[in-house]
């Protein structure tokens, strides 16, 4: 992934956390309606994955705020418990 964090860093100072944590659960909700629009057959993949792109970016700076060192460790972590309920019969 390209490092992007100047341009996180951007963000942070022009808006500030607050809005940046509104513009993430913002674009999340603009996720999970074009989700059900495409489960319904009403909107192409092409819109599904320009908002799974909102939220991609969003996620990214949301790690760049609370520590990306903390969140590889979660996800670490979630793979583990993944792999062990996937090798259960």
């Amino acid at each position: 992934m390209k490092d992007y964090a100047e341009i996180y860093k951007a963000s942070l100072e022009k808006w500030g956390a607050e809005a940046q944590y509104d513009q993430a659960i913002k674009e999340c909700a603009e996720l999970i309606a074009a989700l059900k629009h495409f489960k319904r057959g009403r909107i192409g993949t092409e819109a599904v994955v320009a908002e799974l792109a909102d939220v991609w970016l969003m996620v990214h700076q949301l790690a760049y705020m609370l520590g990306e060192d903390k969140l590889s460790q979660a996800v670490e972590e979630k793979l583990r418990k993944l792999a062990t309920l996937l090798a259960e019969p």
